[in-house]
């Protein structure tokens, strides 16, 4: 499921340069955000429309279609990557790049679908940059 890699930074670039070519990304156009609930109140607060939901010891988390309200929308879209892909450093190597591109942090949250390869990962950033992150998404993809 977790890979280990032991490579160069600049093999490590060259991987994961081809594992965002190879990954099946898909953007979600309404923006999302998070929303919070008691722990009793699972399963029936759970918005059936939300794409991750997590826990702490006090609250549920669902990131789920934002609803107009005043919490921070996110630009949302997901990678699935082949079976078989070594995507080890994907998420930091990723984030780092819009960091230092746009100044902007990310979210990720990840999944498991055997089915599909393996691992999934969930990504957001700010409504505000999302255009010109997905901008650069598509730029990193056709390289």
């Amino acid at each position: 499921m977790v890979d280990i890699s032991r490579e160069t930074p600049d093999e490590t670039e060259a991987r994961l340069r081809r594992v965002i070519c190879a990954a099946d990304l898909k953007v979600y156009e309404a923006p999302y955000a998070f929303t919070e609930f008691a722990l009793d109140e699972f399963p029936h607060a759970v918005d059936p429309e939300a794409v991750a939901l997590v826990r702490d010891d006090q609250v549920w988390s669902q990131l789920a279609p934002h609803r107009g309200d005043d919490s921070q929308a996110f630009t949302v879209f997901r990678f699935h990557f082949p079976p078989g892909e070594d995507n080890s450093g994907f998420v930091g190597w990723l984030a780092t790049h819009f960091k230092r591109r746009f100044g902007t942090g990310v979210f990720v949250v990840c999944g498991q679908n055997s089915a599909r390869g393996g691992v999934f990962d969930y990504w957001g950033c700010p409504l505000e940059v999302g255009r010109e992150v997905l901008t650069e998404l598509d730029l990193l993809v056709r390289r």
